[in-house]
C-alpha cells in the first residue's frame, strides 16, 4: 500500500513542474508518501519538537537500556527531550529525577511530561548537588545516569539568556537567574588581564590579548550592553568569518563557561560520581567541546584503574578500587544524517562507563 502511495506521489509531483513541487518542500525531496501523511506531533508538545531536538537519544537508549522498576537521573532535563525517552522506555514503573538549574527549562518540562505524574521528580539544581538530592529523596543510588551539556535550543533563543550572537540580546548568559555575576558584568568590569585569561582559559580562543584590549578600550565609551554589540566589535576586530564559524564563538562559549562555574560543576561531579550508581548501572555523558570532554575521558579513565599510585611505586599504597569499566574506547559521535537534521549535534561526543 505505502509503494503504491509513494508511486502515486511521485507522477503528482512529475505533473507539478518546478514552482509546484517547491511548495511542497520535504515531500518532493524525498517523493514519499510519508512525508506528505506523516502523524503530526501531540498538540501539547509540537513547539517542542519543532525547535530542539535531543542529541543522539537513540545511542543513549541503546546504552542505559531503561526498564522499568528502575531508578534513573537526568542531571541536564533541558528541554525533555531525554527525560521522556527515558520515561517511556522505563513503563509502566520506572522512576526519572530530573534536574535542572533553568527556571524556565523546568516549568517547560513539567507541561510536556505532565502525564508521567509521580513516577517524575523535578528539582531546580544543578548536577553538581546529585547526590544530596537522592539522599534527600532516599534513593541513594540510581540505575543509570545521563549529562547532557549542551544548551537547549529554547535556551539560546530566550533573549532573556543572552546567549546568542545571531540576535541583540541583553548580555547575560546565566542558566540560573540567582547566579549574581553576569556576562554584563565580566564584559565591563574585569580587567583586560581578566578578560584575556578567560577567553584563553575556556574558549581556547587564540585571539585572546587581541580581544581583550579591544573590549577594554570600547567600554571606556560606553557599556556592552548587549549580545549584538559584543559580537560586532569581535568581528571588526578579527574580520568577517571565513568559516561556518561566526568570530565571537569562542568568547561566547568562554564567558558562559565562566559565569556558569560550567567546568566547576562537571569536575565536581566527576569527582565521586561512581557513587551514585548502583552495580551494573551506567552513566553517558554527551560533551561539546574539548575542555568538557577532556574533563570527562580522564575521569573515567580515573575510575577505571585498579590504581592511582605513580608509576614508580612498586607495590600499590593508595588503597583505590576499580569502580567501572569504560564502554566507550572512543566517543561516540552523532550519524551524519543527525548532524544534517540537527547542525547543534555536529560536535557532540559521547562516552560511557558501567559500573562494577
Amino acid at each position: 500500500m505505502r509503494q503504491v502511495a509513494n508511486t502515486l506521489v511521485q507522477n503528482f509531483f512529475a505533473r507539478l513542474g518546478r514552482n509546484g513541487r517547491a511548495c511542497f518542500g520535504k515531500a518532493y525531496e524525498t517523493g514519499a508518501a510519508d512525508a506528505l501523511f506523516a502523524p503530526r506531533p501531540a498538540k501539547g508538545n509540537a513547539r517542542f519538537m519543532r525547535t530542539h531536538a535531543p542529541v543522539m537519544v537513540r545511542e543513549v537508549m541503546d546504552i542505559l537500556k531503561p526498564r522499568a522498576d528502575r531508578r534513573y537521573l537526568d542531571g541536564t532535563l533541558g528541554a525533555g527531550g531525554h527525560a521522556e525517552k527515558l520515561l517511556e522506555l522505563s513503563a509502566p514503573s520506572g522512576q526519572l529525577l530530573a534536574l535542572d538549574w533553568d527556571e524556565k527549562a523546568i516549568a517547560n518540562a513539567r507541561q510536556r511530561l505532565a502525564r508521567f505524574g509521580d513516577r517524575l521528580v523535578m528539582r531546580r539544581a544543578n548536577f553538581a548537588a546529585a547526590g544530596a538530592i537522592l539522599s534527600e529523596l532516599g534513593w541513594n543510588k540510581v540505575d543509570g545516569a545521563l549529562l547532557d551539556l549542551g544548551i537547549s535550543s529554547e535556551q539560546i533563543s530566550d533573549p532573556e539568556k543572552g546567549l546568542s550572537f545571531s540576535a541583540d540580546q541583553k548580555l547575560d548568559m546565566r542558566m540560573d537567574a540567582r547566579r549574581p555575576i553576569s556576562a554584563y558584568h565580566v564584559v565591563n568590569r574585569a580587567s583586560a588581564r581578566e578578560l584575556e585569561e578567560i577567553f584563553r582559559n575556556y574558549g581556547e580562543e587564540p585571539h585572546a590579548r587581541k580581544l581583550s584590549l579591544t573590549i577594554e578600550r570600547a567600554r571606556r565609551t560606553s557599556p556592552i550592553e548587549t549580545t549584538g554589540q559584543l559580537a560586532a566589535l569581535i568581528e571588526r576586530a578579527l574580520g568577517r568569518a571565513r568559516s561556518r564559524i561566526h568570530p565571537a564563538t569562542r568568547v561566547f562559549q568562554a564567558l558562559r563557561i565562566y559565569v556558569n562555574d560550567e567546568l566547576k560543576n562537571l569536575e565536581e561531579f566527576l569527582a565521586e560520581g561512581y557513587k551514585l550508581l548502583n552495580p551494573g548501572a551506567r552513566l553517558v555523558v554527551i560533551s561539546f567541546h574539548s575542555l568538557e570532554d577532556r574533563l570527562v575521558k580522564r575521569a573515567f579513565a580515573r575510575w577505571s584503574k585498579d590504581c592511582l599510585c605513580p608509576p614508580h611505586v612498586a607495590v600499590c599504597a593508595c588503597g583505590w578500587k576499580r569502580q567501572a569499566i569504560v564502554l566507550t574506547s572512543k566517543p561516540l559521535v552523532p550519524s551524519a544524517e543527525e548532524k544534517k537534521n540537527n547542525p547543534r549535534s555536529r560536535s557532540a561526543k559521547l562516552r560511557a562507563v558501567e559500573k562494577l
